[in-house]
């Protein structure tokens, strides 16, 4: 199939098949809790919105105070499509960001972005209180706690059905432990690609406490916060794990390098998603070949290995180079030199 006959079938494509890929819904919607409805009230959830909102893109806590967005932090509503309020509860101010004025916003200050395409993460939470101790299943209303919180940092999370089984797994000691093939066996059906083991305790009224263990291929991290109540908890264990996970795909500015990769066995379903998952690479298609394709990306090999990883290609050795005839002119076309290869 010819270049230009591709591209125009992938672009016919792309609607129908964008929704194959694993990206994250709502990324430019903050809800942000309010006490009321005034206009002092709604400008400090507003600000608080874009602070959340840039922590969300970039992994960096200290993004939102980058001097390049100081006209955006004055002025907010150029990067805003719409607010509303929630009744909750909790009550809050619901800010709808536009995703192109946004990103363009944060590219001009000099930030990178974690893009939409994020790993999902299956979470294993236990939480001991004076009425015992409960493993949190995706039915029951405490679910609604960790749902909210990991919308709110940007993490899609999914939770366990907790059924007898998985209640006997799901111990202490097991949620604890360093070694996670206890829970590996319990979560396979979920096919997530992160696994994230919590044990949250009550010391005292209105004292919580949590451990956490990530592991995401070869990553592991570990970590303890502190939270007024379980919602606080985990929003703090997501933020936490959320600041961990980004610097494996957000390129910082001044280390990306600009490098060939090139996918083989594509097709157009392919094509669409690839491109998608290559956004925040800046990904600009160089060339195809029969079922190969080469794209011109920004990144570091390390971040563009971890981005690939989710859609599970697999990293393969480069071809070998094409004969050379008489005169010292390749014997068959060769494609471009890539520095990466994969295939699905």
């Amino acid at each position: 199939m010819g270049l230009r006959k591709f591209l125009v079938l992938g672009c016919l494509s792309v609607f129908s098949l964008v929704s194959h890929a694993e990206t994250l819904n709502g990324l430019y919607q903050v809800r942000e809790p309010v006490a009321g409805q005034t206009p002092q009230e709604r400008e400090q959830a507003t600000q608080k919105a874009l602070q959340t909102l840039v922590l969300r893109l970039t992994g960096d806590a200290k993004a939102a105070q980058s001097p390049g967005l100081a006209e955006v932090r004055k002025d907010p509503q150029q990067i805003i499509s719409q607010y509303g309020y929630d009744a909750g509860p909790p009550q809050s101010l619901q800010v709808d960001f536009d995703p192109v004025s946004t990103d363009r916003a944060l590219r001009q200050a000099g930030l990178s972005l974690w893009g939409s395409n994020r790993p999902s993460i299956l979470s294993w939470w236990l939480s001991d209180s004076a009425e015992g101790s409960t493993l949190v299943g995706d039915a029951q209303a405490s679910a609604a706690d960790l749902r909210r919180a990991a919308q709110h940092r940007g993490l899609p999370l999914r939770l366990p059905l907790g059924d007898l089984d998985e209640q006997i797994v799901a111990t202490a000691a097991n949620l604890e432990a360093t070694d996670p093939a206890p829970l590996r066996e319990v979560s396979d059906r979920y096919s997530a690609d992160a696994l994230l083991a919590v044990h949250a305790k009550e010391e005292t009224p209105g004292q919580w406490q949590a451990k956490w263990r990530l592991w995401l291929g070869d990553q592991r991290e570990q970590g303890s916060v502190q939270g007024a109540d379980q919602a606080a908890l985990a929003d703090a264990v997501l933020l936490a794990v959320s600041e961990r996970l980004a610097p494996r795909f957000v390129a910082k500015p001044g280390t990306s390098s600009e490098q060939l990769l090139q996918v083989q066995g594509m097709n157009l379903e392919r094509y669409a998603a690839l491109g998608h998952l290559l956004e925040p690479f800046g990904g600009q298609l160089y060339s195809v070949e029969g079922d190969r394709i080469v794209y011109r990306v920004n990144g570091s090999a390390e971040q563009l290995k971890a981005q690939l990883a989710l859609a599970q290609l697999q990293e393969v050795a480069a071809p070998p180079a094409a004969p050379v005839a008489e005169g010292g002119v390749p014997a068959v076309a060769a494609a471009p030199t890539a520095q990466l290869h994969f295939k699905w």
